[in-house]
This record gives C-alpha cells, sequence and structure tokens, in this order.
C-alpha cells in the first residue's frame, strides 16, 4: 500500500488494496491495517442490527396505521409492510444470530413507531396501545389486523 493512500485519504481503495493483501495471505504486511480491518467488520455487524430495526419499526408503524385507521388502508402501507417483512427475512436468512434479539430490537423500536403512527393518522397518542399489540410471528409472517 503506499503513503498516500489509507483508511482516511481513499476509503475505497484502501478497502481494494486490504482485501488483496487478505486474499494474499499476506498477514505479517506491516500495511496491513488490522485495527481499521476489525472496525469496519464490527460496522457492518451494526449495520445489518440497525437495518433490522428499521424495518421492524416501519412494518410496525404501517400496521399500527393500518389497523387504527382502516378508512385510509391504502397499496402504499400494504406494499411498505410487505416490503419491510420481505427484506427483514432477507436479512435474517443472511444473519440468523439476529432472530433472537428481535423481540429486544421490537422493544426499542415500538415507543417510537407508536409516536410516528399517531402522528402520521392524527390520532391520539393514547389510541395506540403502551405495549406493542401484534406478536413477532405477527410482524414477520402474512398477517394483516381486521
Amino acid at each position: 500500500m503506499t503513503a498516500e493512500i489509507n483508511y482516511e485519504t481513499d476509503f475505497y481503495q484502501w478497502t481494494q488494496q486490504q482485501a488483496a493483501l487478505l486474499r494474499q495471505g499476506e498477514f505479517n504486511r506491516v500495511d496491513l491495517d488490522f485495527e481499521n480491518i476489525a472496525e469496519e467488520i464490527e460496522s457492518m455487524g451494526r449495520r445489518e442490527k440497525h437495518s433490522i430495526r428499521s424495518y421492524l419499526f416501519n412494518i410496525v408503524m404501517h400496521l399500527l396505521k393500518w389497523h387504527y385507521q382502516p378508512e385510509r388502508r391504502g397499496n402504499s402501507w400494504k406494499l411498505s409492510i410487505f416490503n419491510g417483512r420481505h427484506q427483514m427475512f432477507g436479512l435474517l436468512e443472511e444473519s440468523p444470530s439476529l432472530k433472537p434479539q428481535l423481540e429486544t430490537l421490537l422493544a426499542k423500536e415500538y415507543p417510537q413507531a407508536r409516536k410516528v403512527a399517531a402522528l402520521e393518522t392524527g390520532l391520539p397518542l393514547a389510541t395506540f396501545p403502551k405495549q406493542c399489540p401484534f406478536t413477532l410471528d405477527q410482524i414477520t409472517d402474512d398477517y394483516w389486523p381486521d
């Protein structure tokens, strides 16, 4: 790796060079950046977890709107729920170790999903239960509130 190309100055080039060194088995090279490689690997895991949280939030928020404002149901909400479920399924298939964390992630995301559902529907916050009314199976399966 040349001195002017490093993690801070050209991230993409750094990734390509570090990957090439690893593939070549160049583990004793002084320009192999172990600290930043480890940090990036951890960061990838955090992004997967963040994506799951985001999909959970979106699915639950739209399920709440679907349930508590049935007169406004439409394809947009339905597609958002469907797409969120599909994306979350794909992430869990690739990272099954996140599945046992879903309950905890849901508990963290539900209060905000509840608030956003209230804001978007114009309904009072008290309309929406303080605890998530949907099970994880309902959230991740083909469940549609009446």
